[in-house]
This record gives structure tokens, C-alpha cells and sequence, in this order.
């Protein structure tokens, strides 16, 4: 009996592809955490697993509903408090865990938390690899955890700032910096990492405060973006960076305070790569792939084509032994850190390679940027996504190729789109993309929202 074989219960909604994630009390409550923890140790039979947590008002209490159902399935917890989801991959391994489990909602509403769980080596726990056997464990549990002692508090930040210097290779100068962790959990340690490089930096919303005074953390809502653009230009800034609540992704504003889509890093960060490891392979999602293939085969690389989520793209990379994979979402994945995810590494490397060429972002980017036009990605909230997605296939059936890596994607020779219903909200989100015709990118994203907004059940037979 799987998830779905149930019987009905609204906790089942946080049960996500590739984490844990749902609504404050009404889908995740500390009884269902402690469940969960239980449900996690027991099925890996997890002896020593650290935990960590973002800002979150509601944090703290499932943080310790969590670490009582570990202890009651006989593991030994560790505990590092507020961090980010990086650090908590890099203790997994540092710390010589065989689990892991962070608490966080990254850039979902306030009111929202959840866990993403990861087995030794930072290995992470998706629906393919036993997170659908722990949600049926956890909702079919009836016992209540007794409270355990508090688990061992430990750090592992310092160790971390130095794995993430040791993979610079060019001595950076002192650029100048506009660095917004948006009152998440970035923040100490961005302290930490910044005390120990020449830039000069201004701070936004530097505090951790789980109220967000600024609004929830996600630099990829364009009304959240204007305020580090313009800070960037009053500042006359080198470069300037935002990130989400628990900072496994980071945005870039290049130096005329331009948000820069996080697609062209990818390309970017692939470049450098290939550069250094020649013939190396590259993971990419499938919502826009025409630029990172473009720069992946002119230098000799192999691309590959994952599924989205970062479960997905983490198994890949491993399967692959890819050197760099990355997501048009800001989600960008090093071998040399686990194969996971960090929104601290990037930047670092897209600075070295401002410094190697001593050129802008925009002007390492524009040509890119010119040839490989996007829409960005526009969400859409819908009744029936799979009555949406059809009438769009329906409309252009014959017209273009057609692939389902993930959701719709069709190809057109002069333009593509793909369109997928999010893992994480009850969201359909659109990205449309041509060679070097902008105009074009604009009529075909508004015929194909056209077609989405007058989307019936009814016209998919549902």
C-alpha cells in the first residue's frame, strides 16, 4: 500500500516528489515531525543523524517534535540550530552522519514548513528512493514519541567556510558587493565567509527574522528584485546577490543593477567547468536547454538531460559522475561538494571569473543572453494543470517535436517551451525560449498563457 492507498487525510498533501513541505498546522504539525523522524530512522536504520533548521517561526518546536522520534528509533541526534541547507549536506559528511534532515520551506509563504531528509554522503530521499515508504509509515504510525533528552548541539560552519575557499583558484580582488540574504538564513554566514576576502560589502536585510519584514525570501518573484537592483546602482556595485530562506540557491544582479536569469549562469558555470575538466559531463533541467548545449558541445562536453527537483539532479550527477549540474531555478550542483547543491559556491566562482577576464556579468553574458532570448518563468496558478497541459499540446500537435523529461516540452526549431505543474506548489509554471528572436519569445509565451487561462477540464476529457 502506497501514499495514495490512504485513507483520506490532508497531511498526505506535504508529501512532495523530492522533500517534505506543507502548511503550519493543518498538513505538518509536531506530532506528524516526530512521526516522520521515527519513520526516516527506522526505515534506514540511521544510527547518528545531524539536524538542521532555517528561520522559521515554527522551526523550533518540530525541530524537537523531529530529533524525539529519531532518539525513539534509537538514533543519536545532533543538532546544529539555525543554518542553511548547504551546511546542513556539508555536516552529513563532516561530521561522519549516515542521515540528515533539515528543516526549512525554503521560499514558500510564512506559514509553510517542511524537511528535506538525506541519507550518508548527502545522498537525498525522494518519492524513487524511500520517502514514499516513510510517508506511509509516518501516516499509518499511531504511537506518540516520548521526549528524549536534547540532542548534542554541534557546529560545523567554520570547516565549511574553509571547503568552500579551497575551491577558489584565482585570488580575488576587492569587489565591490551588494549581498542580500532577504532576513534568511544567509546571513551569519555570509558574515563569516565575507570577514575572510577583500570585498567591500553593503548589507540588505541582514538579520535572520523567521516574521520577514521584507516578505518571504524568493529574489525569483520579480516584485521582490527591485530593491537589490537599485541598491546596486546607488552603490555602484561590482555585483549583487540575493538568496532564499535556506540559501541552497543564489540570484545574481549584475553591475547596472540587472537581474540576471539564473538559466545563463548555468551555460556560465558549465563553461568553467569544461574549461578545467575537458570532456566532462554536464547535467541540465529540461525548461531551457538550448544555450547550456550550445556552450557544453562547442567545448567538447557531454550534456545531460535530468528531471527537475534536486533529488533528481543529485542522482544524476552521481550516476554520471558529472563535475556540474545545473537548474534554470538557481540551483547549481558541484561534484566536488557532494554532488549537492549551494548557494554559496557559485558566486564565488562566477567573481573568479570576473577577475580572469576582467569583465563585467553583463559582459561575460551578453552575447548568451542575446542568442538564447527567454521569457523567464511565469507561474500560473490553475484548477486541472493536466486539462491545461493538454489543450496547450492539443494546439500545437504535428507542429514540433515533443518530449516528457519532465512535464511538456516542444520544440520548434526556431523556438521551444516547456511546461511542468511545480513539486512544490499547486502552481503551473511556463519558460519559453528561441534562437535570437526576442519578439518572437514574447508572441509565443502570451499565445501559449492564452491557451492556459482558458483551460477547461472538460477539454481534456477529466
Amino acid at each position: 500500500m502506497g501514499v495514495a492507498d490512504l485513507p483520506a487525510d490532508p497531511r498526505k498533501a506535504c508529501f512532495k516528489a523530492y522533500d517534505i513541505r506543507g502548511r503550519v498546522p493543518d498538513e505538518l504539525d509536531p506530532g506528524l515531525a516526530a512521526r516522520i523522524g521515527r519513520a526516516f530512522a527506522e526505515q534506514f536504520k540511521l544510527q547518528r543523524v545531524v539536524m538542521g533548521r532555517d528561520v522559521r517561526l515554527s522551526g523550533p518546536e518540530l525541530a524537537r517534535a523531529l530529533a524525539s522520534g529519531l532518539a525513539a528509533a534509537g538514533a543519536r541526534v545532533l543538532d546544529m540550530g539555525l543554518c542553511g541547507t548547504e551546511e546542513l549536506y556539508f555536516a552529513v559528511n563532516h561530521l561522519e552522519c549516515d542521515g540528515g534532515v533539515m528543516v526549512t520551506a525554503s521560499h514558500n509563504p510564512s506559514d509553510y514548513n517542511g524537511f528535506k531528509l538525506v541519507r550518508q554522503g548527502a545522498r537525498p530521499v525522494s518519492a524513487d528512493t524511500g520517502l514514499q515508504e516513510i510517508a506511509q509509515r509516518a501516516l499509518a504510525e499511531r504511537r506518540a514519541s516520548t521526549p528524549a533528552a536534547a540532542p548534542e548541539v554541534v557546529q560545523a560552519r567554520d570547516a565549511y567556510v574553509l571547503h568552500v575557499l579551497k575551491l577558489l583558484r584565482t585570488r580575488l580582488p576587492a569587489f565591490r558587493l551588494v549581498v542580500n540574504p532577504g532576513n534568511g538564513a544567509a546571513g551569519p554566514l555570509l558574515e563569516k565567509l565575507c570577514a575572510r576576502l577583500p570585498f567591500s560589502v553593503t548589507w540588505m536585510n541582514r538579520e535572520p527574522d523567521g516574521h520577514f519584514p521584507n516578505g518571504v525570501p524568493n529574489p525569483l518573484l520579480p516584485e521582490n528584485r527591485e530593491a537589490t537592483a537599485r541598491r546596486v546602482r546607488e552603490y555602484g556595485a561590482d555585483l549583487g546577490l540575493a538568496w532564499d530562506g535556506d540559501f541552497d540557491r543564489c540570484f545574481f544582479f549584475d553591475e547596472r543593477g540587472e537581474f540576471i536569469e539564473g538559466y545563463y549562469l548555468v551555460g556560465l558555470l558549465a563553461e568553467y567547468f569544461l574549461r578545467r575538466f575537458p570532456g566532462a559531463r554536464i547535467i541540465h533541467d529540461p525548461r531551457l536547454v538550448w544555450n547550456t548545449r550550445d556552450i557544453v558541445e562547442r567545448l567538447g562536453g557531454v550534456a545531460i538531460e535530468s528531471k527537475c527537483g534536486h533529488a533528481f539532479i543529485k542522482e544524476r550527477m552521481r550516476s554520471e559522475d558529472a563535475v556540474y549540474g545545473g537548474e534554470m531555478s538557481a540551483h547549481h550542483y558541484f561534484r566536488d561538494f557532494f554532488y549537492c547543491d549551494s548557494g554559496m559556491i557559485p558566486w564565488l566562482l562566477v567573481l573568479e571569473l570576473m577577475a580572469e577576464s576582467q569583465q563585467p556579468l553583463s559582459a561575460l553574458l551578453a552575447e548568451r543572453m542575446r542568442r538564447f532570448p527567454v521569457s523567464g518563468e511565469i507561474n500560473r496558478a490553475v484548477r486541472d494543470s493536466n486539462a491545461a497541459m493538454k489543450r496547450v499540446e492539443n494546439h500545437y500537435a504535428g507542429q514540433g517535436s515533443v518530449s516528457r523529461v519532465d512535464g511538456l516540452s516542444m520544440d520548434f526549431g526556431a523556438w521551444r517551451f516547456n511546461l511542468r505543474p511545480s513539486n512544490t506548489e499547486a502552481l503551473l509554471r511556463l519558460n519559453v525560449e528561441s534562437r535570437g528572436d526576442a519578439a518572437l519569445v514574447q508572441a509565443c509565451t502570451r499565445e501559449i498563457l492564452g491557451l492556459i487561462d482558458t483551460a477547461s477540464p472538460q477539454e481534456a476529457g477529466a
